[in-house]
């Protein structure tokens, strides 16, 4: 009796142990005894064989190969296996010697899969023209054929005809997960979110219904979620592709400014540091880094920075590692990876992208070059959104709907590349505190931003920094919360904070209380709903105001100090017992938030609303025993 760790095999049932195994789909189990046995018996054909196809469904690829490729050796004539052998190659993305290995298969009976084996290969190599001339060679009728064609078609940004050849082989073919997700895709890629939101729903639904195994939906709180492994079933159900597509869809209906969204499946990847351990996909993996960023954003860096290292990775991990190095302004950290990665700069980097990041990193050494090149950059996109413009207007006058949709599209599209150069540019400005200038840039965009909610909310920023414009900062911030009254805690909490002020320092107090009061509710009624969800929407407007009562409070010690004012003892007073209300809730509110990439570390005791409030009131008291 042999015995492995949980499993115990008697004599004689090794066989029925194996298969029954490999049924029940516990392939890691199987390859604990196949290992086992290969010790004893290294050329055996069927434990090799059985091994390779557990690490195969495993989606093990290497190790499948590795397995295949022994078996090639020791049974040359048996053209499966090599067959088998160039599969797992290229699945592992072992293109170049994938390729060899299908070069070396003769028999006439396996040319039609060699020929869609190639194509797949010229095709993960981005070989489009290579990849289009094998599947032109392969049978029209194949439905194959037509998803092929589907995807070359995807590749080339025609995603219209995509749409019509996945659906066509959707008809032949049946309801496939895969083929559903690439209508989905296109549709996702033509911005028609309704009808890519129906298809995620039907793979969703499907996945759920036939695989129950899988325990989609089924997470209890308080009860940890099991791993389901990385198999080739939840491979061909399609979800992971779905839940990160329609995660790609939400998110960008949040209209951030990072768009660059990986949708397609990549295997399974595995980083163990410590505790913690990753065994996601890779784009799981991006997408949990992106949408994390801004509540985790050393996590999001690391696994950035992780994902970077392995082949292959998201395409678009490399642009948004820059974007985001660059959002926190850590430019020489973008420098660094774009100069040791130059190789990828033209494989994954849009020439408007690396130009965009180009300007911001030079900003640092040389902000008016930095301008030049974001000015440069702006009247390039101006451009071409008044030919747009011009195209627009001539379709409606030809009454040609369809070139009046593609137009709006492209419009809407280059508007969206423009918005970003224009914000980077006004901050060279913004950060100088120049902020008249700022507000003459925007006001150049006026033509073609005026409806864009980001320009607004950078419009109504400018004017409220500028401290003599709360009136007209009120008119842009007042809109976006209106916008949103019904579920005001969708606003972003510094619009709200900056409204309040700019009621307060025109003298609508009422308006601002009334603001307050709407906020304190909603937050009372999220917390009975979920108790366990914090909201910070009310303390950060009390901090912003508090701010702005520091101010106040600054300026009085200063006037004190230089003898310019006099108060009563009893004023004094009032400040200090507030102070000390501050005090005693301020303990655990930070004054600055760290950057968090930093390696000095701000001490923990001064960067309070209480170390602060102390240090007011001990200026109070000084000065009052003067």
């Amino acid at each position: 009796m042999m015995m492995l760790q949980n499993i115990q095999i008697r004599d004689g049932e090794y066989t029925k142990t194996i298969y029954t195994l490999i049924k029940e789909q516990r392939y890691s189990e199987a390859v604990q005894i196949l290992n086992h046995i290969l010790d004893a018996y290294p050329n055996s054909r069927a434990a090799l064989s059985l091994l390779a196809y557990c690490y195969f469904y495993m989606q093990d690829f290497v190790n499948a190969a590795n397995c295949y490729e022994h078996l090639t050796m020791l049974f040359p004539e048996i053209e499966d296996y090599r067959l088998y052998y160039a599969q797992s190659l290229y699945q592992a993305c072992l293109y170049e010697e994938s390729m060899k290995v299908t070069h070396q298969i003769e028999g006439a009976d396996y040319a039609g899969r060699i020929t869609k084996l190639q194509a797949a290969i010229k095709y993960g190599e981005e070989d489009l023209p290579g990849a289009k001339s094998l599947v032109d060679q392969c049978p029209a009728d194949d439905p194959d054929t037509e998803v092929n064609h589907g995807c070359l078609l995807y590749k080339e940004g025609r995603f219209e005809e995509a749409c019509q050849k996945f659906t066509s082989a959707l008809q032949v073919a049946g309801n496939q997960p895969h083929l559903s997700y690439n209508i989905a895709l296109c549709h996702y890629r033509l911005k028609q979110y309704a009808p890519a939101l129906k298809h995620i729903a039907d793979i969703i639904e499907r996945g759920i219904r036939e695989h129950p195994e899988l325990s989609v939906g089924m997470t209890t709180e308080g009860i940890e979620v099991r791993s389901v492994g990385n198999t080739l079933t939840l491979h061909e159900t399609a979800l992971i592709e779905a839940f990160n597509l329609k995660a790609a869809i939400e998110y960008q209906l949040k209209n951030s400014i990072l768009t660059f969204i990986p949708i397609f499946y990549n295997s399974a990847v595995r980083k163990t540091q410590g505790t913690e351990a990753w065994s996601l996909d890779a784009v799981t993996l991006h997408n949990q880094a992106l949408m994390n960023m801004d509540t985790k954003p050393t996590d999001g860096f690391e696994k950035m920075q992780f994902l970077l290292g392995q082949n292959p990775f998201p395409p678009e991990t490399f642009g948004n590692l820059l974007l985001l190095y660059c959002k926190y302004e850590y430019y020489h950290l973008a420098a660094d990876v774009l100069a040791e990665n130059a190789h990828l700069t033209y494989k994954y980097l849009t020439p408007h992208l690396f130009d965009f990041l180009d300007a911001l990193i030079t900003q640092q050494t040389s902000p008016s070059e930095a301008y030049r090149k974001f000015d440069e950059l702006g009247s390039r996109h101006i451009e071409l959104l008044r030919k747009l413009t011009k195209v627009v207007q001539e379709a409606r006058q030809n009454h040609d709907d369809d070139q009046v949709k593609n137009a709006v599209n492209e419009y809407e599209e280059v508007l969206e590349r423009y918005i970003p150069v224009l914000m980077a540019q006004a901050k060279i400005y913004w950060d100088l505190e120049n902020y008249s200038q700022v507000e003459k840039i925007f006001r150049k965009s006026v033509e073609f931003c005026n409806e864009s909610d980001v320009w607004k909310l950078n419009v109504a920023h400018v004017l409220f920094m500028q401290e003599n414009k709360f009136k007209e900062a009120t008119g842009f911030y007042e809109p976006i919360v209106k916008k949103n009254y019904d579920n005001i805690l969708n606003v972003s909490a510094i619009v709200l904070a900056n409204l309040c002020v700019s009621y307060i320092m025109t003298s609508q107090n009422e308006e601002a209380e009334e603001l307050m009061r709407k906020i304190e509710k909603e937050e009372e009624q999220l917390a009975y709903e979920d108790p366990d969800k914090k909201i910070y929407h009310l303390c950060i407007v009390n901090l912003v105001i508090g701010y702005y009562a520091k101010r106040c409070f600054l300026s009085l010690i200063e006037n004190l100090a230089k003898h310019m004012i006099t108060v009563k003892d009893s004023v004094i007073q009032e400040c200090i017992q507030f102070l000390e209300h501050c005090e005693v809730y301020g303990r655990n509110v930070k004054t600055l938030i760290e950057q968090p990439l930093e390696e000095m570390a701000m001490h923990p005791g001064k960067n309070t609303v209480t170390y602060e409030s102390r240090l007011a009131k001990a200026l109070l008291l000084q000065i009052q025993q003067m």
